[in-house]
């Protein structure tokens, strides 16, 4: 006679082996079982491969799925009080939710689209029973906080925006780590917003930790396999695959990006990837069926615009990818000429969009800028490390040509930066700055302290004159993201390593960053109704490597 343990355990191994036979069933076409859950079988040599046998010849078995869904996990009262303890119900006061929402869909979600809009009525507790999630409420919100005003954070009683972000960062983590979330769509989309995180007390690491775990969460669900044919015999609604598309390209610019300003290697590898390639319906579609007061209270008037700049931006970020894979790769074959000027003409070819618009928003204005900037430091990546190392089979006689040309490419590159840094302090937009815009400054920096050391006195002087100039656009961006003040830190050491007696200009006046960054502000609030009560979280990468011999 089997005793109870054993009962119960064959009970738990029938519960997992019925698992595995919905996977297969699903997979087979064999259960007309409603799923919610997305489930990735994945690629050969996976378990997946057994499937392609019992498919016809011409055809491999789908890959992605939908299963039974999983409930979250039901806390225990522990649980609860720990969460309680951690104030993650402590919700902030409803204008201050509003001002919070508002700053997200203005300056996070047009260059990281990873919330799905029609959540937006529902974002948070109305008392009408309608579901919120808090996982992704307090990381929400935790990412918006680096663009809301002064007066806010000070009315809650906050030394500074900083002190205001960091509460919002712990209860998202506390949330993250023990919230007993199951749903990996929102596990994603709660990491790629934390992973604006940047701190002293983990050395300024916190954004690649996140973002390795989103780039593993989306492998995990598939999202890099989701091609057009994928996409045309899927069963998962077109609206989700919209939304995935926007949670893999981010995590693709996150992980460039963050390699470039980090000097990490890159972990998304594109030859394991056939994602169709975004558009910007992909960031729109779920906007038009938003309540016109809604629409109006939260989202910027010139999104399509916006839109159409995130595309550019993806398309910026694979030519990085193919930079920072062809020309920085420590071991294997030296890049040949011919590899780096087909490279050079892909660059050539990519189009930027070339003036502003009339009438256009200072919302767009900064977004036009801060696509210029990716795209000046981009350039500089491109050549830098051909300055002191030519591509292999460069005929001799053209080494010198080849040299110059290199050259004035990235010192046009260096000068473009800082045009478009005056342009932006003129404007007076730096308060639109994002947590990604000091570290584009970097390899500018990278290119003027080079010239520090030239033997001409006059190009040293204006070398000087130029990072001085970046020095203190970094010194204002620093009230509000931290690794403003280390890279400031990096490039004082590394001036006064080149010039003994540099002294630093004196500290600025927090100005323009605590100044209300201007959006559209509509006279009546859409979710008036809604009751709510009081708090807040710190941000991005790090150092862009140089070496002071080049």
């Amino acid at each position: 006679m089997r005793s109870v343990s054993d009962l119960a355990g064959y009970s738990r191994r029938q519960d997992e082996e019925q698992a595995g036979v919905e996977i297969a069933s699903k997979v087979l076409g064999k259960s007309n079982k409603t799923g919610q859950a997305p489930f990735y079988t994945g690629d050969s040599p996976g378990f997946g491969a057994v499937f392609d046998i019992c498919s016809p010849a011409d055809q491999l078995a789908t890959r992605h799925i939908l299963l039974t869904s999983k409930t979250s996990a039901s806390l225990s009262p522990e649980d609860k009080a720990y969460l309680q303890y951690k104030g993650v119900f402590n919700m902030p006061r409803k204008d201050i939710c509003d001002e919070l929402i508002r700053a997200y869909f203005h300056h996070i979600h047009p260059i990281m689209p990873v919330i799905d809009a029609t959540t937006l009525p529902h974002l948070y507790p109305s008392g009408d029973g309608q579901p919120y999630n808090l996982i992704l409420l307090w990381s929400i919100f935790y990412a918006a906080a680096n663009h809301l005003p002064a007066d806010i954070w000070k009315s809650e009683g906050f030394a500074s925006r900083k002190e205001m972000k960091e509460p919002m960062y712990s209860r998202a983590k506390c949330l993250y780590h023990n919230g007993g979330e199951t749903d990996n769509t929102v596990l994603l989309q709660s990491a790629l917003l934390l992973g604006f995180y940047h701190s002293e007390a983990d050395t300024y690491t916190r954004p690649w930790f996140w973002l390795g775990i989103a780039i593993s969460l989306c492998q995990t669900m598939g999202l890099h396999r989701f091609s057009a044919a994928v996409c045309a015999n899927s069963p998962i609604a077109v609206s989700q695959q919209r939304l995935w598309r926007c949670l893999w390209w981010t995590c693709l610019y996150r992980d460039r990006w963050l390699s470039l300003t980090m000097g990490r290697p890159l972990r998304i590898n594109m030859n394991d990837c056939n994602t169709k390639p975004p558009s910007a319906d992909d960031m729109l579609s779920d906007f038009v069926g938003l309540p016109e007061s809604i629409s109006a209270a939260y989202v910027p008037k010139d999104l399509p615009q916006l839109a159409d700049y995130w595309v550019t931006m993806i398309q910026l970020t694979q030519l990085l990818g193919d930079t920072l894979t062809l020309c920085y790769q420590p071991f294997g074959h030296s890049s040949s000429f011919q590899q780096v000027k087909a490279l050079e003409q892909k660059i050539l070819r990519f189009q930027l969009p070339k003036t502003l618009e009339t009438g256009q928003s200072p919302l767009a204005t900064c977004y036009l800028y801060h696509l210029q900037l990716h795209h000046q430091a981009f350039i500089i990546t491109f050549y830098r490390p051909l300055i002191t190392k030519d591509p292999e089979g460069l005929p001799a006689p053209r080494q010198n040509a080849w040299q110059a040309h290199v050259r004035n490419q990235i010192n046009i590159a260096a000068r473009q930066t800082n045009a478009i840094l005056d342009n932006l302090a003129n404007e007076k937009l730096l308060s639109f700055s994002s947590p990604m815009t000091p570290a584009l400054l970097v390899p500018a920096m990278h290119v003027h302290l080079l010239n520090c050391k030239s033997p001409d006195p006059v190009a040293r002087r204006l070398g000087l004159n130029k990072i001085e100039v970046c020095m203190i656009v970094l010194e204002q961006m620093q009230h509000t993201h931290p690794c403003s003040s280390v890279f400031r830190g990096i490039f004082l050491g590394a001036i006064r390593y080149i010039f003994p007696n540099y002294v630093a200009q004196t500290v600025l006046p927090e100005l323009a960053s605590d100044s209300s960054p201007p959006q559209e502000v509509p006279a009546d609030d859409s979710l008036a109704g809604i009751t709510i009560g009081g708090e807040s979280a710190t941000f991005d990468p790090c150092p862009f490597v140089f070496d002071l011999d080049d």
